[in-house]
C-alpha cells in the first residue's frame, strides 16, 4: 500500500506540535501537509520544522485546501464540534482530540451530521486503548488470568492553576473531568464492556469559575464498580488498577507510557507478581495508523462516535449526582 493520508491540523495546541504531529509524521500510512492557526506566525514556526508543510493563518482555508485528506482537531474543547462538522462539510475524514464535545448533545449533534457523509470517517482521539498494554489487558482478561473483574481504580492528575489555561475556563469546556476524568470513564466501560447503570460524583469546584478542579466518582456496573479522581490541582500523578476474583492487572503509566523505554504492567495472583514488558512505541503514531488504516480500506473505525457520546452521557451524570448529592441512575 503506497498511498498515505495527507493530514491538515486545526491548531497548534501542545498536545498536536508535542504529540500528534510527530506521530504523524512517523507512521506508516500518513504524512503532515498542512497546518492552520489564527496566528499565521505560529503556524509557520510549526511548519518550518517539516518539509513541504504548508502554514494557513485560518482553519476554513486549511479545509478548503483540495489536497487534504483528513484533518486532526485539538482545539479548546467547546470548538470541537463545530469545526468537526465544518471538516465533514469540506469532505475530510476527523479525528477529534478527547473529549468529543463539552455535552453530550454536542456529541449527538456530530453523529447526526456524520450520518450525511456515510464515506467520511470520524473518530475522538483516546489515543491509549491503541497501546499495547491494554491491549494486552484485554486478553488476559479474555483468558480470565485474573478471575472475573470486579473492581477498577483509576487516577490521573497534574497541576495548572494558570487563570489564562483553557483547562481552568469553564466556557471552553474546561475541568478536571473532561480533561482528564474522562479516560476513567473510558478504561471502566473499555474494561466492563458496558454502561453504568449508576454513578456517584463529588466535584471541588472553583468558587470564581466554577471549574472542577478535583473530581471523584463511583461508576456501578451489572458486574462490578469503577472508583476514580481527577484533579487539575495535584501533582502530576497517574495509575490505574483492575481487580478480579483470583487476581489483579497493574499500570504503572495507564495513559501517557514514555515513547524512550518500555512499559511494564503487572500481574499479581496469589503465587506471586509477574511483570509484562513493552517494547518502545508511541502510542500516538498506533492510532494514528488504525485511523489511517480505516481511511485506506473504508473499513469502519476502531472506537465509533457512540462510544465517545456515552463517555459524555457517565460524565454529565457524574455532574448531576454532585449538584443533588445522590446517586444518580442511567
Amino acid at each position: 500500500m503506497n498511498k498515505k493520508i495527507r493530514w491538515g491540523i486545526l491548531g497548534t495546541a501542545t498536545i498536536a506540535v508535542e504529540q500528534v504531529i510527530p506521530a504523524i509524521q512517523e507512521s506508516i500510512y500518513g504524512k503532515l501537509d498542512a497546518i492552520a492557526s489564527r496566528n499565521i506566525s505560529n503556524a509557520k514556526e510549526v511548519a518550518n520544522h517539516y518539509l513541504e508543510v504548508k502554514p494557513y493563518g485560518d482553519y476554513q482555508e486549511l479545509l478548503n485546501d483540495p489536497s487534504i485528506d483528513a484533518v486532526y482537531i485539538p482545539l479548546p474543547n467547546h470548538l470541537h464540534v463545530p469545526w468537526a462538522i465544518k471538516a465533514l462539510e469540506a469532505g475530510k475524514h476527523v479525528l477529534i482530540e478527547k473529549p468529543v464535545g463539552t455535552t453530550k448533545k454536542e456529541g449527538e449533534l456530530l453523529l447526526k451530521a456524520s450520518r450525511k457523509f456515510p464515506h467520511l470517517k470520524v473518530m475522538e482521539a483516546f489515543m491509549y486503548r491503541f497501546h499495547p498494554q491494554w491491549i494486552k489487558a484485554k486478553e488476559l482478561i479474555s483468558e480470565n488470568a485474573i478471575g472475573k473483574v470486579r473492581i477498577i481504580s483509576s487516577s490521573f492528575s497534574f497541576y495548572d492553576n494558570d487563570p489564562n489555561s483553557i483547562t481552568n475556563k469553564k466556557e471552553y469546556g474546561g475541568g478536571s473531568l473532561r480533561d482528564i476524568g474522562c479516560y476513567s470513564l473510558s478504561l471502566s466501560r473499555y474494561i466492563f464492556e458496558s454502561e453504568p447503570i449508576a454513578v456517584s460524583g463529588l466535584l471541588e469546584l472553583d468558587p470564581e469559575t466554577k471549574v472542577d478542579l478535583t473530581a471523584n466518582g463511583i461508576l456501578e456496573f451489572k458486574d462490578g464498580t469503577s472508583t476514580f479522581f481527577s484533579s487539575i490541582r495535584l501533582i502530576d500523578h497517574q495509575k490505574a488498577q483492575i481487580y478480579g476474583t483470583e487476581g489483579s492487572i497493574e499500570f504503572q503509566h495507564p495513559f501517557n507510557p514514555p515513547i524512550d523505554r518500555p512499559t511494564k504492567i503487572w500481574i499479581h495472583r496469589e503465587s506471586g507478581s509477574e511483570p509484562i514488558t513493552f517494547n518502545i512505541c508511541n502510542q500516538y503514531t498506533l492510532q494514528i495508523d488504525a485511523f489511517n488504516l480505516a481511511i485506506l480500506n473504508n473499513t469502519a473505525v476502531p472506537t465509533p462516535l457512540q462510544d465517545g457520546i456515552n463517555n459524555m452521557a457517565v460524565l454529565e451524570k457524574l455532574e448531576e449526582s454532585h449538584e443533588k448529592g445522590l446517586r444518580v441512575l442511567l
